[in-house]
């Protein structure tokens, strides 16, 4: 089907423009979810995909300053914990206090324990892919792989979630969720 010949069906579904022809974006959840609305920043606003399930809470952190020290235990800026929604993205706005370099960090509670467990899943903004050995001994990934640039505006910072398979982290796929 052509383009032109979709976009005239979801004209005629009255679609156009809700956002259904491009995935559907959430609107922004947090506390501060109008900053991100109103496009006032400098903010992250943080879509998170690939939910295993959809039960438990969400937890976001974003990290500034010296970047040997981003997921260092306390180190973060914000923190913001939200439940899991039913469906689609979650996007959360996570305002920073100046333009600069920032990572962000995604751990998904799934029974909302407020506790690490097995079957949580997480992920960090460039999405690295991480071992099991990685997180036992603490290892951090590469400062330029999870930066991200915030300048006056809204960032949107992609990251898909991932849970542990064997000894590695990766993303669930359509088939097992």
């Amino acid at each position: 089907m052509s383009k032109v010949r979709l976009a005239a069906l979801l004209l005629a579904a009255g679609l156009a423009g809700t956002g259904l022809a491009q995935g559907a974006a959430a609107r922004p959840a947090g506390p501060d979810a109008a900053r991100c609305e109103s496009g006032h920043g400098p903010a992250l606003l943080v879509r998170v995909t690939g939910f295993k399930v959809r039960t438990g809470t969400i937890r976001v952190q974003s990290y500034g300053g010296d970047p040997e020290h981003w997921f260092d235990k306390g180190s973060y800026l914000k923190r913001i914990e939200l439940p899991v929604p039913a469906a689609g993205a979650l996007d959360v706005c996570v305002p920073v206090p100046a333009p600069g370099e920032y990572a962000v960090s995604v751990r998904h509670d799934v029974n909302g324990s407020g506790k690490s467990d097995r079957g949580d899943g997480g992920g960090m903004s460039g999405n690295p892919e991480l071992s099991l050995f990685d997180l036992m001994l603490k290892r951090h990934p590469d400062p330029a792989q999870v930066a991200v640039s915030v300048r006056d505006g809204v960032r949107t910072v992609p990251i898909t979630l991932a849970y542990l398979s064997g000894t590695r982290f990766r993303p669930i796929t359509p088939q097992e969720r």
